[in-house]
């Protein structure tokens, strides 16, 4: 199943896998724009957003950690999928990529068929994330808008959600009360495994308990179920409105 229309950037600053990437995800229908660096990149992205993100880790001017970091902290594409590239093996590469928001991590060298299949699962996910219609979900002292995937406190603030954070929260707020395991966790919100599934959901579960100020020892919000994974334990009602 191809995504017609769907737009990719991608920026590396290996011109033979520009261009392989550009001909083979074309060839399958998506819009394809390619950047060098850094620079190049925040300037397409700024001009004409995407509908999914490829960022290589190693730039001759900002590394793609930066740039995710970048993408996150901007309302505008906080929602759009990331995936890292790297030609490194180090454990403590993808820790950082997927702690600062990155979608999905593919070490070099890949199959483009992979990469492919995993582009599918990102964008589905997206998809699927927007098929609640104009809903609020309301917790605690939050106020979640499934179709602008903005998070507001009672106080006013507004929290940014990347896509990974959006599709965990979504699964604990249709599950209300439930324990959830690690499996399921992770094939909810993980298209693929790019290390020990264990590891990637307790950081992904980490990242989303310091957006929802879910900081004390034990938490209060997401609770740790020991030997049975996590749960939220919250009522969730739903409201209309835009979620402020």
């Amino acid at each position: 199943m191809s995504q017609p229309g769907k737009s990719i950037l991608l920026v590396d600053d290996d011109q033979e896998i520009r261009e392989l990437l550009d001909t083979y995800l074309s060839r399958v229908g998506f819009q394809v724009r390619a950047a060098a660096d850094g620079a190049a990149f925040r300037q397409s992205l700024c001009a004409e957003s995407a509908d999914l993100v490829i960022l290589d880790v190693m730039l001759p001017d900002e590394d793609g950690f930066s740039l995710c970091r970048w993408v996150r902290e901007h309302q505008r594409f906080a929602q759009v999928p990331v995936i890292m590239l790297t030609a490194s093996s180090d454990e403590a590469d993808r820790v950082i990529g997927l702690e600062l928001g990155a979608d999905d991590y593919l070490g070099k060298p890949f199959s483009p068929r992979e990469l492919l299949a995993r582009i599918k699962a990102l964008l589905r996910r997206a998809q699927f994330t927007q098929e609640r219609g104009g809903e609020v979900l309301a917790f605690e002292d939050w106020r979640l808008d499934m179709v602008s995937h903005r998070l507001f406190h009672r106080d006013g603030e507004e929290v940014i959600l990347s896509g990974a954070d959006f599709a965990l929260l979504k699964l604990f707020l249709d599950h209300p009360q439930q324990i959830l395991d690690r499996d399921t966790i992770g094939n909810a919100t993980r298209g693929r495994e790019v290390m020990p599934l264990e590891r990637v959901v307790d950081m992904a579960v980490s990242r989303l308990r310091q957006r929802l100020r879910d900081t004390d020892k034990p938490p209060r919000l997401i609770r740790t179920v020991r030997g049975s994974g996590y749960q939220l334990a919250a009522t969730v009602n739903l409201q209309a409105g835009d979620g402020r």
